[in-house]
């Protein structure tokens, strides 16, 4: 293990490393779910039809959406490999391993050849890619938190600061959104045809920027302590899990109504739009672009407002109203009017954005600065496994079986009181010194 400068910084220069962190650690993260979220929006869009051209629409937005899933399955993998060197190497090497393997298998989408070039194998190769996809998101989240929130001072800011990392997703979602709707402007079906490969290609481009601005920061004082005074776990992946089991699978389940809800507000909307609503492409496009932009305004905020009312409070907000808004979403979605339609999208980050600003700190805050890159990505990532992957498919199951949309409204609430009855079992750490108390919440 290299040594790492410990020498004490100035208060000036502390917060301008503040500053850097939290800058790299958003930029790299909104590249990186750039990459995530362009693969949903074009499964909805181009997948099911360039990959299962002889299958049934409904079946096969359904394997579509399947290969979709997988990325959701390898983001545990992910978060079990990279926590550990996240825990044992630093935060910062790990940072920059992640995105680059993000950004290259992203890039690679865009060479895929599909159903008609080289059948099945096209549905094949696009499944490892979005494996290797899912295992680099899947290390990313834990190290972008703790790069911001390990080098906050202040206890009563960790909310807002944790905040930031997770602002990048509402950034790569509209960066994803937007890069399918100006390729999506060509002439005819030369989007179809071709131009879908476009946005994967620009990836490269974004890891690039993302890879400089990394690589000036410093790693944080958290983790620079601990290799000084030599108190690196060996296992930190194992110990976690010998050590922290509640911990892991709370963070899990804390995120049913976070993620669930959030894909099929942003990757299921476009198949049910375009097919059940008959809406355009452009339209839904749009309209999720523009609700993504409201959640660089109230992602911060509900991180700010978890330091002022507690975490586990504004979370817990935010639980009830995403439970309740998945009835009001469907039934503006059913109106048929195109205004009352582009309003649901519109706000249905809102009550997404109540859970996703306090869920950093959340999460972070339950485990020890040695395991904490191991343990709150491992339980993060899980709630992929459970939520977020399957999402788009369970609400394209229930729909086609029940040919209800209330159905997959009565999933969201169910996902909603799981999160409830997750989040009140947990200790909320908001203002405390969590660094300071390692020694007393779980023995060395």
């Amino acid at each position: 293990m290299a040594t790492l400068d410990v020498t004490p910084l100035s208060p000036s220069e502390h917060q301008v490393q503040l500053r850097r962190a939290v800058i790299a650690s958003t930029i790299g993260t909104a590249i990186e779910w750039y990459d995530f979220f362009l693969y949903s929006t074009v499964t909805g869009l181009v997948f099911a039809k360039l990959f299962f051209p002889h299958s049934d629409p409904w079946v096969g937005t359904l394997e579509a959406f399947a290969i979709y899933a997988v990325g959701f399955v390898a983001r545990p993998i992910g978060a079990a490999i990279f926590g550990h060197y996240g825990d044992r190497i630093g935060r910062k090497a790990t940072l920059i391993a992640t995105l680059l393997l993000m950004g290259l298998a992203t890039a690679a989408v865009a060479v895929v050849p599909t159903y008609a070039s080289v059948g099945i194998w096209g549905a094949v190769i696009l499944t490892v890619l979005r494996f290797i996809q899912g295992i680099g998101v899947g290390g990313e989240w834990g190290g972008s938190v703790l790069m911001s929130m390990e080098w906050a001072r202040d206890n009563h800011s960790r909310g807002f600061i944790a905040s930031w990392p997770q602002f990048g997703v509402p950034c790569g979602l509209f960066l994803a959104n937007l890069a399918v709707l100006a390729f999506s402007q060509m002439a005819g079906d030369q989007f179809l045809a071709w131009g879908w490969r476009l946005p994967f290609a620009v990836s490269l481009i974004l890891v690039g920027v993302g890879l400089y601005i990394r690589l000036g920061i410093m790693e944080t004082p958290v983790f620079s302590k601990l290799v000084a005074e030599q108190k690196l776990d060996r296992t930190p992946m194992l110990t976690v899990i010998r050590e922290y089991p509640k911990e892991i699978l709370l963070s899990a389940f804390a995120r049913m109504a976070e993620q669930a809800p959030f894909y099929v507000f942003t990757a299921f909307v476009f198949s049910y739009g375009i097919a059940t609503l008959h809406v355009s492409r452009d339209f839904l496009l749009t309209a999720v672009l523009t609700a993504s932009v409201l959640s660089f305004v109230s992602i911060p905020l509900f991180g700010h407002l978890s330091d002022r009312i507690g975490r586990k409070t504004m979370y817990m907000i935010g639980a009830v109203a995403t439970g309740i808004f998945g009835f009001i979403y469907f039934a503006m979605l059913n109106t048929g009017s195109l205004a009352i339609i582009f309003l649901a999208i519109f706000l249905s980050l809102i009550p997404h954005d109540m859970l996703y600003g306090p869920q950093a700190a959340l999460i972070a805050e339950s485990f020890t600065g040695r395991l904490r890159y191991s343990g709150s990505s491992l339980g993060y990532q899980l709630a992929s496994v459970i939520a977020g992957g399957p999402a788009p498919l369970i609400a394209t199951w229930l729909f086609g079986t029940f040919q209800s949309s209330t159905a997959i409204a009565v999933y969201i609430a169910i996902c909603a009181v799981i999160t409830l009855a997750a989040t009140a079992m947990m200790t909320d750490y908001t203002g405390k010194d969590i660094n300071a108390a390692d020694a007393h919440r779980r023995p060395a």
